[in-house]
């Protein structure tokens, strides 16, 4: 039980910066400052402790909660991502 709470706990202090991290790609309207290799990792990451979670028996709901929360806001940058690098493009900044 300590060891789900410790994990809870790094989750929502990961999970507390891609809401700043998506305003930010919002507001900016530029891919300046990005990494799409990293964005995808993080993707690929939360996907396979997703996986882990559901393949390991005795997931609790609510940590499997924060994976899924954490890899909607990380999705949602990486759509953000795709726009700034369409309108860097139009800008002729790439």
């Amino acid at each position: 039980m300590i060891a789900e709470i410790f994990e809870i706990i790094m989750i929502v202090c990961f999970g507390l910066s891609w809401p700043m991290n998506v305003l930010k790609s919002w507001r900016s309207r530029t891919t300046k400052g990005k990494s799409l290799p990293f964005l995808l990792l993080i993707i690929i990451g939360y996907v396979f402790g997703i996986i882990g979670k559901l393949i390991g028996g005795h997931f609790k709901w609510y940590v499997l909660f924060f994976y899924v929360l954490n890899l909607t806001m990380v999705s949602v940058d990486l759509c953000l991502y795709i726009r700034n690098y369409r309108l860097d493009k139009q800008n002729g900044l790439l």
